[in-house]
């Protein structure tokens, strides 16, 4: 038997059921931990997502899983260590969201530069009654400078964006990369790229040297004018330091896509600021992209039922 920990986009449930018996978490939410605990105690393969914690008590738990498939790219959900010493391996789905998230990213940047939201909502509520020449005005996106922080997949899309847009790229990476000079992008210290950026995006993994890296140092060495962006990971973010930043003027503005605790807490004062735009983690949110995502893990399901390797395995040293 497989779980499957929530309802998943069309196509991927028919790619499992030849194959496998399946049981499946009903609801569009995530799954209790008493309920997963007790689904795995006669599971073989485990369908998971970002939001399911999976640790070594839970594994303690599921004597018969022989293989974990995560519909995502990231995986810090997972303790991939204890997966690793129980021989499990662990799939997830690179590459196929790269596009779309850089989509997003830059859908975050021209709206919080051209104030959209703020725009839409003043429509709504009646407070467009002329046009005035000092009114919602923005920033321009076309021709000012981009710093990315992490040139990875992601990374290099939203620059392949950016170069459509005539702006100027720089990145901070741990190492110079062939891509992203040949895409015109400039590799410079991170102090230097947050000194001269007009707009700052975050692409890098989360792991604990990047965790809480957008601290009041870093937010303070950023332009009074610039737009931090974040499609990445939430717990890279000091919300705390970035609340201070956006309502006392160390910077301009923020989009997010994630937040350090998902669903944001309503009470999060992040949610009081004109000048911060929160959406609910929805960077890979395309029929196409989500359906390539579910049935890329249910290969890789499928492939370890099956004792086979899996396509996309972020612990292959089970296999050594």
């Amino acid at each position: 038997m497989v779980y499957l920990t929530r309802p998943l986009p069309e196509g991927a449930v028919e790619a499992l059921a030849p194959h496998c018996e399946i049981a499946m978490y009903p609801l569009d939410e995530p799954v209790p931990p008493d309920v997963l605990r007790a689904a795995l105690a006669d599971s073989e393969g485990l369908y998971c997502l970002l939001t399911d914690r999976i640790d070594a008590a839970l594994l303690e738990a599921a004597p018969r899983l022989r293989v974990i498939s995560q519909m995502a790219v990231g995986y810090d959900n997972i303790d991939v260590a204890a997966c690793t010493a129980r021989g499990i391996p662990v799939g997830n789905t690179p590459g196929v969201l790269t596009e779309t998230t850089a989509d997003l990213t830059f859908a975050l940047m021209l709206a919080t530069a051209r104030r959209v939201v703020e725009a839409a909502e003043a429509v709504h509520s009646g407070q467009w009654r002329s046009w005035r020449p000092t009114w919602l005005i923005g920033a321009d996106v076309w021709g000012a400078t981009l710093g990315i922080v992490g040139m990875g997949r992601i990374g290099a899309a939203v620059a392949r964006r950016a170069a459509g847009f005539g702006m100027r790229i720089l990145y901070h990476n741990r190492s110079q990369t062939a891509e992203a000079a040949a895409l015109g992008a400039e590799w410079v210290p991170l102090d230097e790229l947050l000194a001269q950026s007009d707009f700052v995006s975050l692409h890098c993994p989360l792991t604990a040297e990047t965790t809480g890296l957008v601290d009041e140092a870093f937010l303070r060495g950023m332009k009074r004018s610039a737009i931090f962006i974040n499609t990445a990971r939430g717990p890279m973010v000091d919300e705390a330091a970035l609340y201070r930043a956006l309502s006392e003027g160390w910077i301009h503005a923020a989009g997010l896509d994630v937040t350090a605790v998902e669903p944001i807490p309503m009470d999060s004062p992040l949610l009081t600021l004109p000048n911060c735009l929160i959406l609910p983690h929805v960077g890979s949110a395309t029929v196409a992209t989500r359906r390539k995502m579910a049935l890329m893990a249910a290969d890789n399901l499928l492939a370890g039922l099956a004792g086979k390797r899996l396509p996309n395995c972020v612990n292959p040293e089970v296999y050594g």
